[in-house]
Parts: structure tokens; sequence; C-alpha cells
């Protein structure tokens, strides 16, 4: 059984650090303590090439990114709050267009139910209904009403004279085949006598006698939506519709003149576009303004009419604002610039005092002037590096002053080898006097054991032909009591089985303590009041012979030292 390891003496420190120091020089010293702060600062290598250039470059790359990445989201969202302003200015113009023209629809419809026939009503009750809805609804012009055959009965004008029993066919005409087809007819934007917008809207009535009623509405009011709408300074809102004509637009000349804007990129855009999802605001468009400006623009679909509000903001009143933070970044940035290189030079030469005091510290130490003290006024890093050479100086002066203690403990450590060199020889001496008769070796074993390991008890088991375990030597507590266990079965549940199924010592700490315990073990341990144990297997030749075990009366582990 092995429980030592060869003991190892400390390392000899360098010939300058032990026995004979050679004499420290104070001029070598001093020679050598010599530092410019130059050299430190323009050198190749020195501190402010390594430092204080890669420090300007790394503030002022902060900036540079932190500008870039403050520009980039600065636009993103810049445009994004502009789409959605621009979004809901042409959602609420649209809506307001299609209210206004519902509106006129519903009037229109109540006259449109009136049926023509036998049951119908007279054509002077027809004009009084019709001169009742110019008075309502101030956008009408004027009011058609035709027969189920497409013929004009009655036709009631504020700008013109009443016409009644025309007899006018308009079966042909888009505004009679669309509303009896539909229901409702939204005919395209006229200029009437090249004025005002107008627009034709036709209910067919139900029934099977149902007939056509017409109103030309005057667009006038979609004029005044658009005018009210107001983007930014230079903004504008205007109405296209789906021929791509300009029908209503601020600047009234503009629609007269019939404008066509279709080939215009957000024109072309919105048209195009399978998503016409009224609600949701589109991605901006850079498009063209109607007077050539670049512009970012916005629109709402009136899926009824087939038109859209675009609402346009010129790019250089849009992006205004990233610009201004464009200049204010380029300011910072060279503010940052001058500040990062005073302060990486004021910083540099802060360092280099403190570390000339610490080279020269650790050269003077180095040559063996352990008395000496590097002083570094502070309590940052370098001054914490100073303290640390201080205390190695300290320690490696303190390493001196132990040398003989440790030279102590190394004569104790060779004379507890010496006794156990001295244990094997009297063991040897003994196996060779009793050739025959193993029992004085046992016993010789266990005697030695004891003195080495400091313990209380040291037994020997030995495994029997027929596989029972007995106690072939013991010394130590409860001797007659502890034999009377024996003999016992070679199983798990022993100590000395186990080690030999394992082939390793097993060490108990605490043979009472909770955990996996062999019960032989645990009821040897309460018999002769011992807490912590040792098991090892004796092999030879790879057959288990029995095991070795020794025992302290407290709780104090075996360690690989034998005298621990």
């Amino acid at each position: 059984m092995r429980l030592s390891n060869e003991v190892r003496g400390p390392e000899h420190p360098a010939k300058t650090m032990c026995g004979h120091r050679r004499p420290v020089d104070e001029s070598e010293t001093s020679s050598r303590a010599v530092f410019r702060e130059s050299d430190f600062l323009m050198r190749p290598g020195g501190l402010f090439l390594k430092y204080a250039i890669p420090l300007v470059f790394l503030v002022s790359g902060a900036l540079v990114v932190s500008a870039l990445v403050e520009i980039y989201f600065g636009y993103q969202e810049n445009k994004a709050a502009l789409s959605r302003l621009q979004h809901e200015k042409a959602l609420a113009a649209a809506q307001r267009i299609e209210q206004f023209v519902h509106e006129l629809e519903r009037q229109l419809a109540w006259i449109a139910q009136t049926p023509w026939g036998p049951r119908g009503v007279s054509l002077d009750q027809r004009r009084l209904d019709s001169l009742r809805l110019l008075r309502h609804a101030p956008a009408v012009t004027e009011v058609s009403h035709y027969d189920p055959s497409g013929h004009e009965q009655l036709r009631v004008s504020r700008l013109e004279m009443d016409v009644v029993g025309s007899n006018i066919d308009f079966s042909d005409d888009p505004k009679f085949k669309e509303a009896i087809a539909h229901k409702v007819y939204y005919g395209p934007v006229y200029f009437r006598k090249e004025s005002e917008p107008y627009m034709t809207i036709a209910i067919a009535g139900i029934g099977e006698y149902a007939g056509v009623v017409a109103a030309e509405a005057n667009l006038k009011f979609i004029l005044d939506v658009v005018s009210e709408i107001e983007v930014g300074e230079s903004g504008r809102a205007y109405v296209v519709d789906k021929r791509g004509r300009l029908i209503a637009h601020p600047d009234i000349s503009m629609v007269l003149q019939k404008t066509d804007v279709s080939d215009l990129p957000q024109v072309v855009a919105a048209f195009t576009a399978t998503d016409k999802t009224i609600n949701t605001p589109t991605e901006p468009i850079m498009g063209r303004g109607l007077r050539g400006e670049r512009v970012i623009s916005a629109n709402a679909p009136m899926e009824t009419l087939d038109w859209h509000v675009f609402v346009d903001l010129p790019m250089a009143e849009a992006f205004a604002p990233i610009y201004a933070s464009m200049q204010r970044t380029l300011i910072l940035l060279l503010i940052g610039l001058v500040i990062s290189g005073v302060a990486s030079l004021i910083l540099v030469r802060r360092m280099v005092r403190p570390i000339q005091s610490l080279q020269a510290g650790a050269a003077r130490i180095g040559s063996g002037a352990l008395d000496h003290r590097i002083v570094v006024k502070g309590h940052d890093e370098l001054g914490a590096l100073a303290d640390e050479f201080n205390n190695m100086a300290g320690q490696l002066k303190e390493y001196y002053a132990g040398l003989e203690q440790k030279v102590e403990e190394r004569t104790r450590e060779l004379t507890e080898a010496l006794e156990r060199q001295t244990a094997t020889s009297d063991i040897l001496r003994v196996i060779s006097e009793s050739q025959t008769d193993v029992q004085p070796v046992f016993d010789k074993i266990t005697e030695s054991c004891k003195h080495l390991f400091n313990c209380s008890l040291v037994g020997i088991n030995v495994v029997r032909p027929d596989e029972l375990i007995d106690l072939a030597a013991y010394v130590g507590p409860k001797e007659p009591e502890l034999r009377k266990m024996y003999p016992v079965h070679l199983d798990h549940e022993t100590g000395t089985g186990m080690v030999i199924r394992e082939r390793r010592a097993v060490h108990f700490p605490d043979a009472l303590a909770e955990g996996y315990v062999p019960p032989t073990v645990k009821r040897g341990g309460e018999l002769a009041g011992v807490r912590s144990i040792v098991f090892a297997p004796l092999v030879l030749e790879d057959r288990a012979l029995g095991a070795i075990f020794v025992a302290r009366d407290t709780v104090s582990p075996f360690s690989a030292k034998p005298s621990a």
C-alpha cells in the first residue's frame, strides 16, 4: 500500500536570488532608471504612437459611426413620419370627397325610386322633387329624368331653362346604360364651358317601371377640400382621375388646362399598385412634382370613383432636419477629434511619469535592492502595480528570511523518509528471520503503520481459500470484541471485498456519516470507536491476498502524506 508521494523540495532560486547576492551598483541602477519622456512619446512603438493615435481614431470612428447611424435612422424615421402624415391627410381628403359624392348619390336615389307607368307620379311632381333636390344640394346644377325606354322626359336646371317631354333618346348613352346595368353610374370629369369641373351621377330605379335619374354635379367642393390641405410650407394636395388627368388642385388654372400627370412616378405607382388598402399607409414614393421638382409623395385611393388623392412635399423641405443633423454631426466630429487628440496627449503624459518610476524601481529590485520601494501617487492601476512590485520585494525578502525554516522542514521530511526506510528494513529483516511464519511479519507491519500514519488502529485482513476473511493482525483498541466479527464472507458489504474488487484504496473520511459505507466497516468503526478509515488491497501477481486498513478515532481524513 502506498499512501504517500515522493516528497519534493522547493525549487531553488537563481544564484542571484539566494545564497550570495551580488551587491547593487547604485550608479548602474541610476543610469538604468533615467528615461526621457520623449522616448515614450514619439519613438517607434512608444506610448503616443501605441495609444494616443488609436484613441483618436477610436473616438472619431465612434463619432462617425454614431453619426451615420443617426442619419440613417433619422432619415428612415423622418420618411416614415412624413409618409404617415401625408397619407392621413390624403385619406381624410379622400373620405371627405367620397362622402360628398355618396351624399349626392343618396339624395338622387330618393327621386330615382319614383316609378314610371300607370302608377307613377306626374311630371309636375317629379319637377317639384327635382327643385327640392337643387335646393338641398347646391353642388347639383341639373337633374334629368329618363323613362324605362331611355327617353328624356324632364330636365330641371339652375343654368338653363327647364325642358319637359323632349323625348330625346338616351338609351345608348353610358349614363343610362351603365345605370340600368349597375344601378349607379359615375361619369368622367368634364369642364362645362371650360370653366369648372363637373361629373355626371346617374341612379337607376327599382322595379318593372324603373327609370334613371341623372344629375350634373359641380366639383368645386373638391377644389375647396384639396386647397385646405397643408403639408409643411410648400406641400400640395391634388386629385387625379383614372385617366391620369388633374381634376383638383389648389391652382385652378392647372385644372382648367386639363393637365395630364399620368407620367409622374407617383401617379404611375398608385394606379398600377395591386394592393389598394385605403387605411394602410403606402410606402412613400420619391417622385416628381407638377413643376418638375423632386418630391416625396403619398396617396389614398377612392375606390368608388377610381380617383386618387396625392399629397406631395418637396424633398428639400422634407429632409431639411436631416441636413441640419448632418451639419451638427460634422461639427461634433471636428470637436471630438480635437478633444480626443488633446485628451490622448494629456493621458499619455500622465501615464509616462508613473511608468518611469515603475521601470526604475523594477530595475533596482531586479538588481537585488529588496529594501527599495516604488512610490507612485494615486490609487489607479499603476498605483496598484507599484504596490504589487513592493509586495513582491517584501515577499522575496521574507522568502530569503524563511530559507532556514524551509531547510528545517526539508530535514524533517528527510527524517520521515528515513523512518519509512527503517520500517521497511525492519519488516524485511523480520521476513528473512521468519521464512515459514508470516504472523511476525504482519505484526511488524501493523506496528510500523501505526507509528508512521499516526493512527488509532491498524489491521490486516487475509482471504482464505474458502473466500472467508480473517483478521490476521491487529493493533489498537477493542481487539477481542473486534476479532469476534471474523471470519466474514468476502463480498461487497465488506471493506476488504470492496477494495479487492476495485483494485484500489478506498477512503472513508467519516465511517459514521451519511452515505454508503459497507455494513461491516460501519459496525467495526462503531465497535472500535474510530471515524476516518482507509482500506488498501494486498495483491500479489494479480492475486488478491487481503487488505490492510488504518483508522483514527476522530474525523481526520488521511492524505497522501503519511504523517498527515
